[in-house]
C-alpha cells in the first residue's frame, strides 16, 4: 500500500495480500512505492516479513482502471450463512498483514489523520473488526475450529490481553476524558459478552484484572452527550456479565447514561443523536446558553450506526439483568422498522444522508441487529425473518455489486462513500475508521439451523405491493420524527427523500451538507463542497445566496422554530409537504421560509420548491442579491469516451421539449433555457425548472453547472442544472422563488420504467398559479 493512492493508479494482482503478514521494506508500516508520479519506480515491491527473505509484491503501472473488487464479497451471492461467512472472513483477510508484533493494534499503511493520537487509531484497526469476529466465534460451529495458531481469528483473540496489559509494549493506554478509546470499548464488550469462551476464559488471572480496569476507565470520566453513552453502558454490562463486578457497584452508573439516553426519544421508535434544541417563542433565543452545542437530527445513529443497533443488542444481551428495560427497547426496534424501511430503495440502496458516510453498508445494520437480538414475528410482514432477511441482504448485496471503488489495492477498505474522498470525511475518521461497516454482519453469529437463514427472502414493500395479492403500499410517506417525506412514487422513477429543519452544529465537516439540504436521493446522492466558489460549493439540492455578486455564500444550515408538516391538495389529491424556516446569515436580519412538496400521480417524477425571502430590517450594505438553486447532480460523462457533457450543451430560448435538442430516451445530453436546466446521461436524468412568479430579479437562468470534481458522494464528476438569478438591489419587500425539479434514475424498477418515455415525464412538469398574496396553488 501507499500513503497516497489515487483511483485507477495501480494495477494490482487479486489477493497478492491474503494470508500475508509483515510491512513494506524500506520504511515500516507506513512506507510505500518510491516517489514519483506513478510511471518510474521499481519494477517490484517487496513485503518484509521480518525474515531475510522477501516477496514480490505489486509491479506499479498507470492505467485507467478502477480499483480491484474483494474477492469473497465482491463476487459473492450473499443470500446463505455460509456466503455471509464468507464475506466476513473477506474483510479479515487483509487485515492480517498490518498485525503490530502482538496483535493488539492494526495499521493500514495509508498516512492520513483523524483528530485523536495514533495509537486510539490502530486500536480501531483491531477493535472494528470484532463485530464480526466476536460474531463468529459466538457461534459454536464455528468456535470449535479455533485452536491453530495459524486461524485467521486467532490474532484477534491474542491481542486482547497485550492491548489491555499496561506493562505490554503494544498497551492501548489509559481512558480519559472524551477518549477515542470508549468507542473501540464496547465492540471489545460485544466480543466478551458474544463470545467468553474465546475472548476472556482464556486469558490469565492477570490479564482478567488488567481488562476490568480498563474497561472500568470509562466511568467517571467526560463523553460526549449522544451515542457515545451507549459505548459506557455495553462496557458496564461487560464488566458485570463476564468479569465478574457486582452489579451493585456498576448498575447506578449505567442508570445515569440510560438517562440520558431515553431523553434523546423523539417519537415512534426514533431518537435524536443527542439532546433535541428546543423551540423557543423567540427565533432570537434558539441555540443561546447551554443549547448552543444541541442540534436538531435524527440520521443514520438513530438506527443502525449507534442508537437502536446497541438497544437491539443489550435487549438481548441483558434481558436477564433488566427484561423491563429490554421489553422497552424491543418495542421501540418494532416501532422503528414501521418507517426505517423505506430508507432503502427496491434494489437494496440505501439513501445517503447525515455524517459518518463511510461506514457505508453499516446503514443496513439495524437490521443485522434485529435479526441477532431475536427479534424477528412471522406475524408481522414488516419484522419477519424474511422480511428482515432480504432488507439486511439486499443493502449487502447492493454494495457488492457496487464495491469496485470502496477498497485499496491491498483488499482493506478506503475512506469515502462511492470511491476515495477526502471532502467527506470526518475529523474522526482514520484509515481505520470504515471496518465499522462490520455491524452489519453480526448476523453470522446465528447458528445454521437458525430460522433467518430458514427462511425466504421477501421482497422489498414497494416490489410487493405490485403484486395484485398485496394491499397497495404507498411510495411517499411522511416520517415525522425525521422531519422528513420519504418518496419512491409508485408511478415515478427515483427514490429520494424531502428534509426540512434537521441540522447538526457539532465540528464535523460541512455538516450544512450533510443534514440541511432539501433533498438526498439513493440513486444521484448528494455533494459536499470542495471550496468556497459556487461550483466548488456544489450547491445540489439547496438555495444558496450571495449579497456580494458571489464572493461568498450562504446556503440553509440552522432552522429555526419547529419544522410543519402539512398537506396541499393537487386535482384533489392530498400531497404532503414540510415547512421551515432559516437563517442563511446569523448576524443579517434575512429569513427564509422554505416549503417543499413532495411527488404525486399528476407529476411523480418531479418535487416543488417554494422560499418566501423577507429581511426585517433595511440591508442597507447590500448593494446586490444573487441566487443560486440546485436540482440533483448527476454524473456527467459521455458514454462513449468519457468527456463532459457540459461541453456539448444546446442553448435554447423558450423550448423546454427534449427532442428540440435531439435527447431521446436512449440518447445523451444537456440544454439550458432561461428558465430551465436539464442533463441526461447514463445515471438518468436531472431537471430544474424555475417557477416564481414576477419579482424583483433583473436576470434569470437556467445553467448547467460543472461541480468540481469529487464533490459528489456517488460519482467524481458531475453537473448540476441550476436556477440563478440576480437583482442589483436586495428587495425592500418580501419576494418568493419557487422551482420544480426533476429526477429519474436509468435503472429500471419494479415499480418504474427508468428513462422509458422521459420526454413526456419531463414536459409533465408542476405547473403553479399565484394570488395576489403571493400564495400559491398547484396543478
Amino acid at each position: 500500500m501507499i500513503a497516497l493512492l489515487r483511483r485507477g493508479m495501480w494495477d494490482v494482482v487479486k489477493g497478492a495480500t491474503a494470508g500475508s503478514t509483515g510491512t513494506w521494506a524500506g520504511g515500516g508500516a507506513e512506507a510505500g512505492p518510491p516517489a514519483g508520479d506513478g510511471q518510474r519506480g521499481s519494477d517490484v515491491l517487496a513485503l518484509n516479513d521480518g525474515n531475510s527473505e522477501s516477496r514480490a509484491r505489486v509491479k506499479p503501472t498507470l492505467r485507467n482502471v478502477t480499483m480491484p473488487n474483494l474477492a469473497g464479497f465482491s463476487d459473492n451471492p450473499l443470500r446463505t450463512k455460509h456466503d455471509v461467512t464468507r464475506a466476513s472472513e473477506a474483510f479479515l483477510h487483509p487485515l492480517v498483514p498490518y498485525f503490530s508484533k502482538y496483535h493488539a493494534r492494526v495499521k493500514i499503511p495509508v498516512n492520513s489523520a483523524a483528530h485523536f493520537d495514533d495509537l486510539a487509531a490502530q486500536l480501531e484497526g483491531y477493535a472494528r473488526p470484532l463485530w464480526v469476529v466476536g460474531a463468529l466465534l459466538s457461534d459454536p460451529g464455528v468456535a470449535q475450529g479455533i485452536g491453530a495458531r495459524d486461524s485467521l481469528l486467532q490474532p484477534w483473540i491474542d491481542g486482547l490481553q497485550h492491548g489491555v496489559d499496561p506493562s505490554s509494549p503494544e498497551f492501548w493506554g489509559d481512558i480519559i476524558d472524551m477518549d477515542q478509546r470508549m468507542v473501540e470499548a464496547e465492540i471489545i464488550s460485544f466480543a466478551l459478552l458474544a463470545a467468553p469462551a474465546a475472548f476472556y476464559d482464556p486469558l490469565s488471572d492477570d490479564c482478567k484484572k488488567h481488562l476490568a480496569n480498563w474497561l472500568y476507565g470509562l466511568n467517571g470520566k467526560q463523553m460526549p452527550e449522544n451515542n457515545w453513552r451507549w459505548f459506557r453502558v455495553m462496557s458496564n454490562l461487560a464488566l458485570i456479565k463476564v468479569c465478574g463486578r457486582p452489579r451493585e457497584e456498576l448498575w447506578p452508573l449505567m442508570e445515569k447514561d440510560f438517562q440520558t439516553l431515553d431523553s434523546f426519544d423523539i417519537g415512534d421508535g426514533w431518537s435524536a443523536d443527542g439532546p433535541w434544541r428546543p423551540v423557543t417563542e423567540n427565533p432570537e433565543d434558539e441555540g443561546s446558553g447551554s443549547s448552543a452545542a444541541y442540534g436538531r437530527h435524527a440520521d443514520y445513529y438513530s438506527g443502525s450506526f449507534a442508537i437502536q443497533f446497541s438497544q437491539q443488542l443489550y435487549s438481548k444481551l441483558a434481558a436477564d439483568l433488566d427484561p423491563g428495560r429490554a421489553a422497552q427497547y424491543r418495542e421501540r426496534a418494532r416501532q422503528f422498522s414501521r418507517t426505517f424501511w423505506r430508507f432503502f430503495g427496491c434494489d437494496g440502496a440505501g439513501i445517503p444522508y447525515g455524517r459518518s458516510l463511510t461506514y457505508r453498508f453499516a446503514m443496513s445494520g439495524f437490521y443485522a441487529a434485529f435479526a441477532f437480538a431475536g427479534l424477528c414475528d412471522d406475524n408481522d410482514p414488516l419484522t419477519s425473518h424474511g422480511f428482515v432477511k432480504g432488507m439486511l441482504l439486499r443493502n449487502l448485496r447492493w454494495w457488492a455489486n457496487n464495491s469496485e471503488d470502496i477498497f485499496w489495492p491491498d483488499g482493506t477498505l478506503n475512506i469515502g462513500f462511492m470511491y476515495p474522498n477526502m471532502y467527506m470525511a470526518e475529523p474522526y475518521n482514520s484509515p481505520q475508521s470504515p471496518y465499522w461497516a462490520l455491524k452489519s454482519l453480526i448476523v453470522a453469529a446465528l447458528p445454521a439451523e437458525h430460522a433467518f437463514w430458514a427462511a425466504e427472502e421477501l421482497p422489498h414493500p414497494l416490489k410487493a405491493s405490485t403484486d395484485d395479492r398485496q394491499p397497495p403500499v404507498p411510495g411517499v410517506e411522511l416520517v415525522k420524527p425525521a422531519r422528513q417525506i420519504l418518496c419512491n412514487h409508485e408511478r415515478g422513477s427515483h427514490h429520494f427523500l424531502l428534509s426540512s429543519g434537521p441540522f447538526a452544529v457539532w465540528p464535523m465537516k460541512v455538516p450544512e451538507a450533510k443534514y440541511s439540504k432539501f433533498a438526498y436521493s439513493s440513486s444521484f446522492g448528494f455533494s459536499v463542497p470542495a471550496g468556497s466558489t459556487i461550483n466548488q460549493l456544489a450547491p445540489d439540492n439547496t438555495l444558496a445566496l450571495s449579497l456580494d455578486d458571489g464572493d461568498t455564500w450562504a446556503v440553509r444550515w440552522i432552522s429555526i422554530g419547529e419544522t410543519k408538516p402539512t398537506e396541499l391538495t393537487v386535482n384533489g389529491e392530498v400531497v404532503p409537504a414540510l415547512v421551515n424556516r432559516w437563517r442563511p446569515w446569523r448576524k443579517r436580519t434575512v429569513e427564509v421560509e422554505t416549503t417543499l412538496v413532495a411527488p404525486c400521480s399528476q407529476w411523480p417524477d418531479w418535487h416543488v420548491r417554494v422560499h418566501r425571502i423577507r429581511s426585517v430590517s433595511s440591508l442597507r450594505d447590500c448593494e446586490s442579491i444573487t441566487t443560486v438553486e440546485g436540482g440533483f447532480a448527476i454524473d456527467g460523462r459521455r458514454c462513449s469516451d468519457g468527456r463532459s457533457l457540459w461541453n456539448g450543451r444546446s442553448q435554447g430560448r423558450s423550448d423546454t421539449a427534449l427532442s428540440a435538442y435531439g435527447i431521446t430516451s436512449g440518447s445523451e445530453g444537456a440544454f439550458e433555457t432561461p428558465t430551465t436546466a436539464f442533463v441526461m446521461s447514463s445515471a438518468g436524468a436531472s431537471g430544474i425548472v424555475d417557477l416564481s412568479p414576477p419579482g424583483p430579479f433583473e436576470s434569470t437562468a437556467g445553467e448547467v453547472m460543472k461541480t468540481d470534481p469529487n464533490t459528489n458522494l456517488l460519482t467524481p464528476r458531475t453537473l448540476l442544472p441550476i436556477i440563478r438569478k440576480a437583482s442589483g438591489n436586495f428587495p425592500s419587500q418580501e419576494f418568493v422563488l419557487a422551482t420544480a425539479v426533476f429526477a429519474v434514475t436509468s435503472k429500471p424498477g419494479p415499480r418504474h420504467e427508468g428513462l422509458d418515455g422521459v420526454d413526456q415525464r419531463w414536459t409533465k412538469a408542476p405547473k403553479i398559479s399565484w394570488d395576489q398574496n403571493r400564495h400559491f396553488t398547484l396543478a
